[in-house]
């Protein structure tokens, strides 16, 4: 039987001293963690040196900040924006704008400058946060009035501002129910659309999450994935400082520079998405069947072993049984992995688990702050993407056959809405007030959920079988020739509507090579890709089966979240 967790109770000594009401605004979360683990590290990143802030440094810094801020004339609700480079100075900025009452836009920095523009002229902001990239873009900006550097020698540096005391002229704070940051999702094309999330939506997200797993202030996150997105945003960065852990930043999305932070940060909480863990995957069975047959037929047999005692009897001989695997792949000091931002194949789950590392899914929407479901550990499923998680009411909205339909919530961390953009905002909603997430899946007897697709990309077949392509791609995640796959459906009679599934394959380059480095003929590289095409078809439902194959030239257009841009293919 599962413990019932409650990893917001130690917040009962601070109410009606540090804060009032059900949840603490993110500035006052954020001052009690500095009460309880001052002198902890929090945000530090390896340039190439460790440079590292203290939680009572950090504070001192974002306080500054704040002061500086109003002495520019922001005040309470103003909307301040934010895009940079994953940096330390991208959370004191953060935070910054929060302490000073204002509401943050975290907005992609890898977008084009007009796109860029076009979110900001959007959320009406005027004030910019930024790195060297852009400065000079922005410091000609006619809209842009003030401009704060979070680079070092270039312009205002943010960590060389301050203003007055103000004591005297008190800054009016944010309270609970107050906006806290509007964000624009990675799907935003058109109008734009800006997610509004209120400190009780990202609070209360934070802590509830935490009922389905426990993190500690001894722990080391790492914020790899982009950090302006609701995902890093939320299960990195603000879970990390809910409970005085420390940050640790990448820099980098390149295997190799991810592995040396590993080692030498000594991480433990490892967030994120599909195409990362299975290329970390790749590269340790890679290494394993190098060692010849024998050794991979036998090290594969002791992963079965450890995967079964692991699931049966609660413990982890896996952490043991495989450290000098562990090792090499500068993955021994991982606590926790934690996949999200789109759907892990289960195979790729349950190696991860094998060879002992407590790995576990997570599911959620930029509109839900983001968490609604997440593993626990000791009761993890692989075919799963977690536990609901609690305060949240999800139902299924028309379940079909198989009690498939689409997953909608209500609970403390769902948006308020779309910014400026009230007839989206209701079509968000079903008329009792649920939010329409716009996935497809179904809950088991223990409030477990599994997804099966996106409604959007359902493909309805000859035989009127719904299937769903997230369903199929997933049985192609550990082919090493793949880089990127998408499955859609084509139609192939117009009068009834029906469709057929196609399969577009984007092969890996590097998989492609001889001995010499010189690529494969067209010709190798086609009939490899068939004969995985015919393998992944024999293990799917005959009215899932593949009947169209495309292998692509050039790589598909993915999000900075890796997920594959499907509207552009």
């Amino acid at each position: 039987m599962l413990k019932i967790r409650h990893p917001w109770a130690f917040l009962d000594a601070y109410r009606g001293k540090m804060f009032n009401g059900l949840w603490p605004t993110l500035p006052e979360m954020f001052r009690i963690s500095v009460d309880r683990y001052g002198e902890r590290p929090c945000f530090t990143i390896y340039d190439p040196e460790r440079i590292s802030l203290t939680y009572n440094e950090a504070l001192k810094k974002v306080e500054a900040l704040a002061r500086w801020l109003h002495s520019k004339g922001v005040k309470k609700g103003d909307h301040i924006g934010l895009s940079s480079k994953n940096l330390p100075e991208w959370t004191v900025a953060y935070l910054g704008i929060l302490f000073a009452g204002a509401v943050v836009v975290p907005i992609d920095q890898q977008l084009k400058l007009e796109e860029i523009d076009l979110l900001l002229k959007t959320a009406r902001v005027s004030m910019l946060f930024t790195d060297e990239e852009k400065h000079e873009y922005y410091a000609k900006s006619p809209f842009i009035t003030d401009l704060v550097s979070l680079k070092k020698g270039t312009g205002d540096y943010i960590y060389d501002l301050d203003g007055p005391d103000t004591s005297g002229d008190a800054i009016e704070q944010a309270v609970e129910t107050d906006l806290a940051a509007i964000l624009f999702t990675s799907g935003t094309t058109g109008t734009p659309k800006g997610v509004m999330l209120t400190h009780q939506n990202l609070v209360a997200d934070c802590y509830i999450a935490q009922s389905n797993l426990d993190i500690y202030h001894t722990d080391v996150f790492y914020a790899l994935l982009p950090i302006h997105h609701s995902y890093t945003m939320l299960a990195v960065f603000i879970e990390a400082i809910s409970v005085g852990a420390e940050v640790v930043f990448g820099k980098r999305m390149v295997t190799a520079a991810i592995l040396k932070d590993l080692k030498q940060a000594k991480i433990t909480m490892l967030l994120g998405v599909p195409v990362l863990f299975n290329k970390v995957l790749a590269g340790i069975i890679k290494g394993i069947k190098a060692k010849g047959p024998i050794v991979y037929g036998i090290l594969s047999f002791l992963m079965v072993i450890s995967g079964a005692v692991k699931k049966i009897f609660k413990v982890n001989p896996g952490k043991k049984m495989f450290k000098s695997v562990l090792d090499k792949a500068s993955l021994t000091t991982l606590r926790v992995c934690i996949c999200g931002g789109g759907p892990l194949a289960p195979s790729v789950f349950k190696k991860y688990n094998q060879l002992g590392i407590d790995f576990i899914q997570g599911y959620g929407l930029t509109e839900t702050s983001p968490i609604i479901t997440l593993n626990p550990i000791e009761d993890y499923r692989e075919t799963s993407v977690g536990k609901i998680v609690p305060q949240t009411d999800m139902k299924i909205l028309d379940p079909d056959e198989r009690g498939i339909g689409e997953i909608i919530l209500k609970g403390p961390m769902v948006m308020q809405g779309y910014f400026e953009l009230p007839e989206e905002t209701r079509e968000a909603f079903t008329e009792d007030g649920y939010l329409k997430t716009g996935d497809l899946g179904y809950i088991d007897g223990d409030n477990y959920l599994y997804l099966t697709g996106r409604a959007k990309n359902m493909i309805v077949t000859n035989g009127g079988k719904n299937v769903y392509p997230e369903e199929i791609e997933n049985e192609f995640q550990l082919f090493l020739e793949i880089d990127q796959v998408l499955v859609r459906g084509f139609i192939i009679d117009k009068k009834t509507k029906s469709e057929g599934i196609e399969v577009l394959v984007y092969p890996d380059p590097e998989a492609f090579k001889d001995a010499e480095g010189s690529p494969a003929s067209k010709e190798t590289v086609k009939a490899r890709i068939d004969t995985i095409v015919s393998e992944v078809n024999q293990r799917l439902l005959p009215y899932q089966r593949i009947e169209k194959i495309t292998i692509l030239d050039k790589a598909m257009e993915m999000t900075t979240t890796k997920k594959i841009k499907r509207d552009s293919v």
